[in-house]
């Protein structure tokens, strides 16, 4: 399979993104966020195999008996390390916090680190009366910069995340089972990823998300195309978000409008706030979990 381009990035340095950022290799991993149970968590360990002759590493927001989530973290956590790395959505991203806020019942401000518009709160706290929150399983896995972004370059960990990840997150979690319950999504970089690896396998996923994901307007043609091809294999629900100061937005856009040119039915939302960490642990890690819960029990989207 020809190469396809990855994103342009031009000269700006941005955290999570397929140039890394010369912050991202110093920062310090943040120390366990306030507000979230730390006993929610499990670690998994992968060693290699013949299969699969790299290592690797898990961090689960384990919730037995709830759809599964596999979340991608961006390039800033990829260079940290394996375990640093599979803890970025807790440790760097705040995951267990959004977790909680949303647990509450009722949303306010602060919870997106004030990323959020009146009217959008508004509808998420209506939402959230009608049918609350009932949490996720959420596999974080390491996800590795890979020196070949495109689909083909990104089979050898869809392959680890189907054949390794996502069993043994069943066999010893118990999260639900089936398509339908199975959701993927990642952020910036692993945004790219779970485009990739979700449209690449509509069989495993009945859900794809992508948070700013690291994409090009070049790509959407392409991208738009395989999303057509897995919804005529098996329909699922597929979402886009994006802020409204992220340098990937008129890419995110561009892939929107060719997904309605080819009849694929998708969100897209955008939110206020960079592309930065701030934005990952406010909008990011709260519009994902919410839509997942959501669209992975059978509900309508929000």
């Amino acid at each position: 399979m020809t190469r396809r381009p990855g994103p342009e990035l031009g000269r700006r340095p941005l955290l999570g993104l397929m140039a890394l950022a010369p912050l991202a290799t110093c920062r310090r991993e943040r120390p366990q966020p306030a507000g979230e149970d730390p006993g929610l968590w499990r670690e998994l360990e992968f060693v290699p195999s013949v299969e699969h002759p790299t290592a690797q590493h898990a961090a689960v927001l384990a919730e037995p008996g709830a759809p599964l989530l596999v979340a991608l973290h961006g390039r800033g956590e990829a260079v940290r390390g394996l375990v640093r790395g599979a803890r970025g959505w807790r440790n760097d991203y705040a995951l267990g916090r959004a977790h909680a806020a949303l647990s509450r019942g009722s949303l306010v401000a602060e919870d997106f680190g004030g990323l959020v518009r009146p009217e959008r709160l508004a509808v998420l706290n209506a939402a959230l009366r009608a049918e609350p929150y009932r949490g996720l399983c959420v596999a974080c896995p390491y996800t590795p910069a890979l020196p070949d972004p495109s689909e083909a370059g990104a089979r050898p960990f869809a392959s680890f995340l189907l054949d390794q990840l996502i069993a043994r997150v069943r066999r010893e979690l118990g999260p639900k089972a089936g398509r339908e319950a199975t959701g993927i999504d990642g952020v910036s970089m692993g945004g790219r990823l779970a485009l990739l690896v979700g449209l690449s396998h509509p069989e495993v996923f009945g859900a794809v998300g992508a948070l700013q994901p690291a994409i090009s307007v070049a790509d959407a043609p392409w991208l738009a195309k395989l999303a057509a091809a897995a919804s005529a294999r098996a329909p699922g629900a597929l979402r886009l978000v994006t802020s409204d100061a992220d340098p990937l937005r008129p890419a995110c856009e561009k892939l929107s409008e060719r997904l309605r040119a080819e009849g694929v039915e998708h969100q897209l939302l955008v939110t206020p706030g960079p592309h930065d960490y701030v934005w990952n642990r406010g909008p990011g890690a709260i519009e994902m979990l919410f839509w997942h819960d959501r669209v992975l029990r059978g509900r309508q989207p929000t």
